[in-house]
């Protein structure tokens, strides 16, 4: 009886689909049946380059395998992926990257730059995208972030800074190498600084930069700075026991002193008055960090802390993720530069990761208490990953050596410097 009546249903809504067109006598059967088969998105695919899209789709689906299966940065890969694909289903309309190219804005006119404009003929992911244009969803996730970040570690090992300072060398020395001008190469200055953040492992601060930067290039450079903070676990032990030897891994090192709520309370305020006052363009992001901690421990707007931590957090991450994953359309992801950043970025963040541990040798020249290399590589800002990580190959030499606590110092410096960094990027060249 209920397959009856949804034939019959389906039979009318043909019926209203079809008919309706011929009685109005706009529209011959014929007629009605080519438009409406024109505007499919299958025959699209058939068109031009339409193979691009598909292609693009395909690439969306893996990504999305790699959120859901193997659990790679999930909360964020998974709407880049999605956003991915709906941006490259053809005649969807969800977003036009005609409205953020560049070169089309300068020569039609300013209108085009006009946020009205966006709003009332733009789709709906080139609304969203107004967030990411305008810096404001990083700086949200940066609120966030900071109001889930416990800076105690750092408060009592201030050393554990200059290894969160050592893991940037990754981001300048890409720069300096990829804006040479080399054929292999071919980037502009600030591209090769959006590129170069990849180092840092901090997807936000990634975005950010090359929001303001090299938006063209905000698709590759988000997935490929996203993909490697999912592979920490594979990128970095190869480099960390390349670069210790097995006495220096079971260095063990004394538990860390209890930090006071005011010391706690105290911390983010200076340090967002100091780096404000040092690096300007640094501000917004160390200033909603820093906001977000203080929240956190000042322990008197728990309602506004948790807001931080969930909802709004929540809310924020999906807005991102689906307009990032809305800028890699196919024209501008499926080309040579796109494998380039690739394979720089990994090479940043590689160099990132060494630089930490080289670092923490160098101090070890100078120090009584020897700090165990290990906790070096945490100097990238892939927050607690990289300090899981510091703690594994720890536990591989010594069962009994607990790092956690002690890379999670370097792990938070490093959050802070990304921020430094792109500010200072920012000052050069925006």
């Amino acid at each position: 009886m209920q397959t009856k009546n949804f034939r019959r249903l389906f039979a009318f809504a043909a019926l209203l689909i079809f008919a309706l067109p011929m009685l109005a006598g706009d529209f011959s059967l014929a007629q009605s049946l080519d438009k409406f088969t024109g505007e499919m998105g299958f025959a699209k695919f058939f068109m031009d380059e339409g193979w691009k899209s598909f292609v693009m789709i395909a690439i969306g689906c893996f990504l999305l395998y790699l959120a859901i299966k193997k659990e790679y940065e999930p909360l964020l890969l998974l709407p880049i992926a999605f956003g991915m694909i709906l941006t490259n289903l053809p005649g969807a309309g969800l977003f036009d990257s005609t409205m953020w190219n560049e070169e089309f804005l300068n020569e039609n006119g300013p209108h085009y730059h006009d946020y009205g404009y966006i709003m009332a003929h733009g789709g709906l992911l080139d609304i969203l995208y107004i967030g990411v244009k305008a810096g404001v969803y990083p700086c949200l996730i940066f609120l966030g972030v900071g109001a889930m970040t416990d800076f105690g570690p750092l408060i009592a090992n201030p050393k554990s800074l200059l290894l969160g300072a050592a893991a940037q060398i990754g981001i300048f020395a890409t720069f300096l190498v990829t804006q040479m001008d080399l054929p292999i190469f071919g980037f502009t200055q600030a591209q090769a600084a959006s590129i170069g953040i990849i180092g840092g492992a901090d997807g936000p601060t990634a975005i950010f930069l090359t929001s303001k930067l090299a938006p063209e290039l905000l698709g590759p450079i988000a997935v490929a700075a996203y993909s490697y903070m999912a592979l920490v676990p594979v990128i970095q032990p190869p480099i960390m026991r390349a670069l210790t030897s097995e006495s220096e891994r079971k260095i063990r090192m004394k538990q860390l002193r209890t930090v006071s709520k005011k010391e706690k309370i105290i911390f983010p305020i200076i340090v967002a008055i100091v780096v404000s006052l040092i690096v300007p363009s640094a501000a917004t992001l160390i200033g909603c960090l820093m906001l977000g901690n203080l929240m956190k421990e000042s322990g008197v707007v728990e309602r506004l802390s948790k807001a931080a931590q969930n909802e709004l957090n929540n809310i924020v991450v999906i807005c991102l993720g689906l307009t990032v994953g809305a800028t890699a359309t196919a024209s501008s992801f499926m080309n040579w530069q796109t494998i380039g950043i690739l394979c720089v970025g990994i090479v940043a963040f590689g160099i990132g990761s060494a630089s930490g541990v080289i670092m923490a040798k160098v101090m070890n020249l100078f120090l009584k208490e020897k700090i165990n290399p290990l906790i070096g590589s945490a100097g990238v800002s892939a927050v607690p990953m990289a300090a899981r990580v510091s703690q594994m190959e720890g536990a591989k030499a010594d069962s009994r050596n607990f790092l956690l606590m002690h890379a999670m110092g370097p792990n938070v410096a490093g959050v802070i410097g990304s921020a430094v960094a792109a500010g200072i990027l920012l000052s050069f060249l925006g």
